[in-house]
This record gives structure tokens, sequence and C-alpha cells, in this order.
């Protein structure tokens, strides 16, 4: 089952209290950012950046992403999962909250974990999963995509290369179910979430693993933090984008 439109009015919305006092839409999403350690993230990048340079992608990524997530009106708060330190201090001072990875289990364990805690503190808190990689996300985008979500009782939205998945969502009441990685778009078919089915959001699929990816990401526009880094490869010698002076920003 799909979608093709983002919902109808939903009328005066409530506010929650969470334990520790913050409020905000009861109605508001919760997201899930998970982050590996930087001096192994994104290693296909290697040829394009360097392994110096790498690990600067990564979080100029990851802090793009929580940027605009935090800017979507949609969104109530965002949970980076992580034990990376730099990262992690990085992170927080965008306003995310971190939680430690702890035990480890791989990405999709990471998710439910994020998912997990997030619960303890608010109970009926719909909860979505939201790559890391995403440096030309829109606010504006993310926020039909979850509107759209918010119809169903688990949705995703499938990556640029129609294999993968870069949003996986759950309503009050569901678990959330992670199983990203290689084609998760069939699994998570498979597993009965809705595949969100709208046009025009290019910037929440658009996630980066390649030097391909990160020059598509670069058409789309590219967040303040990622084109700073590109700018830095470039001054480094390293070639594959238009230079720094013409990086589209969004």
């Amino acid at each position: 089952m799909g979608a093709n439109h983002t919902g109808g009015t939903h009328g005066r919305r409530g506010l929650a209290t969470d334990t520790d006092g913050t409020t905000g839409r009861a109605d508001a999403w919760s997201l899930i950012v998970p982050l590996k350690p930087l001096a192994v993230a994104k290693s296909r990048l290697a040829s394009f950046a360097g392994d110096a340079l790498r690990p600067q992608l990564a979080l100029a990524f990851a802090q793009d992403t929580v940027a605009a997530a935090l800017a979507c009106p949609a969104v109530r708060d965002v949970a980076v999962v992580t034990d990376d330190g730099r990262a992690a201090a990085a992170l927080a001072s965008l306003g995310a909250r971190i939680v430690p990875e702890g035990s480890g289990g791989g990405l999709n364990a990471a998710l439910a974990h994020g998912a997990r805690r997030i619960r303890l503190r608010r109970p009926q808190a719909p909860v979505a999963a939201l790559n890391a990689d995403l440096p030309a996300l829109r606010p504006e985008e993310l926020n039909r995509v979850l509107a759209t979500a918010s119809l169903f009782r688990r949705a995703f939205l499938r990556d640029a290369t129609g294999i993968g998945t870069t949003l996986l969502t759950a309503s009050p009441g569901e678990e959330l179910r992670p199983a990203f990685g290689g084609p998760s778009r069939d699994r998570h078919l498979t597993s009965g979430a809705a595949e969100i089915l709208l046009e025009d959001v290019d910037s929440v699929r658009q996630d980066v693993d390649t030097g391909d990816d990160l020059r598509a990401a670069f058409a789309l526009g590219l967040g303040p933090h990622t084109t700073e880094r590109c700018a830095a490869v470039q001054r480094c010698g390293r070639k594959g984008l238009p230079g720094s002076s013409r990086l589209p920003q969004r």
C-alpha cells in the first residue's frame, strides 16, 4: 500500500509534557539518527575525499541532517545513537539528544535501542528512523513525508536508488522493526510497512555513500556543513565537484 498525498487537516494540536519537563506537540515526531564511529564511517568515500577528510565529511553529513530535521515543524526532537565522542559533542550543540549505542549489535539494533529510549520518556511518541547521511535534506520536504507517514501504522521512504530506505516510521503503539541495510526497501515492504510514494522529496531520498551520491546531493543543494567540508576536499587538490565558489547551498 502506498500514498501520494500529504494528508488532511488535523485541527488544533495539544501539548504533551515529557518526564524531564520539556513540552511539545503530542503528535510531533521523535527522530532517531544512527551514526557509526567517524573513523570507520563512509569508507566508500575514501577515494573521493581521502582518509583524512572522510570522517569530517561523515560528520558534516550528520550535522546537516540533524539541523534540517530539527528545523522541520513536524519534528519534536532528534536522538542521535552514537558512541563517537566528537560526533556526540557536535550534534548535541545543534540540539540533538545523544543516546550511547552501548553493547553494539549493528545498525538495526542501534535504531531499536534508540526507539526504546525515546518511548521510555514518551510512551506514545510517533518515532522515525532517519539516515544520518542526507546533506541536502530540506525541512519542508521532510515535513511532507512525515505528514504522509502519519496516515499509516508503519511507513517508509525508499532511497534515490530505489533499493534502500532513508526513513522508517512507526505510529504510537507500533514497534519500529527496522530492517535497514542493502535492499531494505523490499524488506520493509514485506514487513507490512506502507511505502510513501510522494514526488518532489528528493532531498529526503538522497543519501550519500559514494562520490556519485555526493554529486547528486550537490545538485540538490548541500547544507552549510557539507559545503564547507567539500571546499576543504577541493583545497586539498581532490576533484569531483564543481569549484567551491559555485557550491550550491540549500
